[in-house]
């Protein structure tokens, strides 16, 4: 098996992160956007998040095969100890260990910060699986020690269907 690398992201991988993230707006309910986000758009998300959150690639033969990044949980002053997480993985690299090793990478940078909390808000199907989204990734996040603390219902409409949102959680220290 190849080694799978990880560092910071820089805007200069915009544009190969986006690569990965479009395949999810456009053929997934993982992502509830509709449509894929301009370079530029997609650079000034990077941007604001690595002013003060961790956003890590991972590389095999020097290509970006995932990345995954904190932001804020909700924005107010109170929850600065509170984290909320994102992960994507290149459609053809899943089940590589790729997401637990940007997953350690970040929980120990976030740690270092002093967060105390990590969440994670994650689509799932508000009836049954379908060939838009699945629970795979509510079974990768609770294989790391998260637990569902909540679920929003039809929340979500893409695909001409509704969606929920299930909240899970990781409690650090």
């Amino acid at each position: 098996m190849r080694e799978i690398e990880t560092r910071l992201a820089t805007t200069d991988d915009a544009k190969e992160i986006l690569g990965i993230y479009g395949h999810y707006v456009l053929n997934t309910a993982i992502s509830f956007e509709y449509s894929v986000p301009s370079i530029e758009e997609f650079s000034r998300r990077m941007e604001r998040t690595l002013e003060k959150y961790p956003y890590f690639v991972a590389l095999i033969d020097n290509r970006i095969v995932g990345y995954a990044y904190a932001g804020p949980f909700v924005g107010r002053e109170a929850y600065r100890f509170s984290t909320e997480l994102s992960i994507y993985i290149d459609k053809n690299h899943h089940k590589q260990g790729i997401g637990r090793l940007l997953y350690k990478k970040l929980e120990d940078t976030l740690k270092e910060m002093g967060i105390k909390n990590l969440y994670a808000c994650i689509g799932v199907p508000d009836l049954k699986e379908d060939e838009y989204l699945n629970y795979n990734s509510v079974q990768f996040h609770e294989h790391l020690g998260f637990k569902k603390v909540g679920e929003f219902h039809r929340c979500g409409y893409k695909f001409d269907r509704w969606y929920n949102m299930a909240w899970m959680e990781k409690i650090l220290d």
